[in-house]
C-alpha cells in the first residue's frame, strides 16, 4: 500500500467514524427536543381542560299537576328572578299568567286540596329580604301573586329549597327557580291545626324584638329574628282573623305626645319594611305606646336602649 493510499483510507475512516457520533448524538438531541415539546403541548392541553367549562342555564317550564286530580299543565315559561332578588321580574307573559288563574280557579273549587311552592336558591346569593332564605322568599312572594287573584292563603304552602346546581343565564337571571306540588288533606286530619295552635302560643311567648339607635335607618335581621318573621307569616296565612301587632315603644326622655309619635314612626317603619318584604299591609297593624311599659330601667343608658323597641308578634 503506497503513502497515499494511506492518507486516503484515513480520511475515509473518519468520515465514516464521524456520521456514527454525529448519528448517535446529534439525533438524539433533535428526539429529546421533540419529545420536550411534545410533552409542553400535551401539558397545555391538560391546562386547558382543567378549566371549568361555562354551566349551560338552568331553564324551568311552568308545571303543575294532581296526580289525584285534573289539574295538568306544562308552559314553556316561568317567572323569572334576578340573582339574589325575591321579587319576580314583570311582566310575565300571558301563558304564566294564565297559568297562574288556571290554578287559583282550580284550587277554588278543590277546598280539600293545597299547593306547596318551594322557591330554590343558591348558596353564594345574597339573602336580603326579612325571610330565612331566598327560597322561602320567592315563594311567598308568589303565594302574594295567587292571593291577589283570589286564592286563600290557607292553600298555600311556602318552602325554600337549597339548589347549587341551579345556573343562572349569562344576564343574571334565574329562569323559573320554583317547583309546585298540589296535595289532597283529607277532613279528619287535625294535625295542622294543633300545629297551628303551638307555633301561635310559641310567638306570643318569644315574639320579635327590634332594638332603635338613633336616626336608625335600616333593619338587619339574625337569623333567629328571620325565622321569627317566617312563623308569623304562616300563622296569619292559615288562622283566621289573624294580625301580626306591631307596637312601638320609647325611653322616657322627652314628654309624653312627642315619644307617642317617636314610638309611632318606629313602628310604621317596622311595618313598611315587613311590607315591602312581601307581607300584606292588610295583616299588619301598627300602633304605640311610647314611653309605657319599660322593660328595663330609664335611668341608665343601658335601660333607655332596651326601652327603644318595636315589638312584632300576633294577635
Amino acid at each position: 500500500m503506497s503513502k497515499k493510499t494511506g492518507y486516503l483510507l484515513g480520511i475515509l475512516l473518519t468520515i465514516i467514524l464521524g456520521t456514527i457520533l454525529y448519528w448517535f448524538l446529534c439525533c438524539n438531541c433533535c428526539s429529546g427536543a421533540a419529545d420536550a415539546e411534545a410533552d409542553s403541548k400535551t401539558g397545555t392541553i391538560e391546562s386547558k381542560n382543567d378549566v371549568p367549562a361555562k354551566l349551560d342555564a338552568t331553564m324551568n317550564a311552568f308545571t303543575v299537576s294532581d296526580a289525584n286530580g285534573n289539574l295538568s299543565f306544562d308552559i314553556n315559561d316561568n317567572i323569572n328572578f334576578k340573582t339574589s332578588d325575591y321579587h319576580y321580574i314583570e311582566p310575565l307573559s300571558a301563558e304564566v299568567d294564565n297559568g297562574l288563574t288556571q290554578l287559583v280557579d282550580y284550587l277554588e273549587v278543590n277546598p280539600n286540596k293545597s299547593i306547596d311552592i318551594k322557591g330554590h336558591y343558591k348558596s353564594d346569593e345574597t339573602n336580603n329580604s326579612a325571610f330565612p332564605n331566598l327560597g322561602l322568599a320567592r315563594a311567598n312572594t308568589i303565594k302574594n301573586q295567587l292571593i291577589s287573584k283570589g286564592m286563600s292563603s290557607k292553600q298555600v304552602n311556602t318552602f325554600g329549597v337549597l339548589d347549587d346546581n341551579f345556573n343562572a343565564d349569562s344576564n343574571g337571571v334565574l329562569h323559573g327557580p320554583l317547583s309546585y306540588s298540589v296535595n289532597t288533606t283529607a277532613e279528619t286530619d287535625t294535625g295542622e291545626a294543633d300545629a297551628l295552635k303551638a307555633l301561635g302560643d310559641a310567638i306570643k311567648a318569644d315574639p320579635l324584638i327590634l332594638y332603635f339607635n338613633t336616626a336608625q335607618a335600616s333593619i338587619n335581621l339574625t337569623a333567629v329574628q328571620r325565622q321569627k318573621v317566617a312563623d308569623m307569616v304562616k300563622y296569619t296565612d292559615k288562622v283566621d282573623g289573624a294580625m301580626l301587632k306591631v307596637i312601638g315603644y320609647t325611653d322616657n326622655t322627652g314628654d309624653q305626645a312627642n315619644n307617642v309619635r317617636l314610638g309611632q314612626e318606629r313602628a310604621d317603619f317596622a311595618k313598611n319594611y315587613l311590607i315591602e318584604n312581601g307581607i300584606a299591609a292588610n295583616k299588619i297593624n301598627s300602633t304605640s305606646k311610647g314611653p309605657d311599659a319599660p322593660i328595663a330601667d330609664n335611668a341608665t343608658e343601658e335601660g333607655r336602649a332596651k326601652n327603644r323597641r318595636v315589638v312584632v308578634t300576633i294577635n
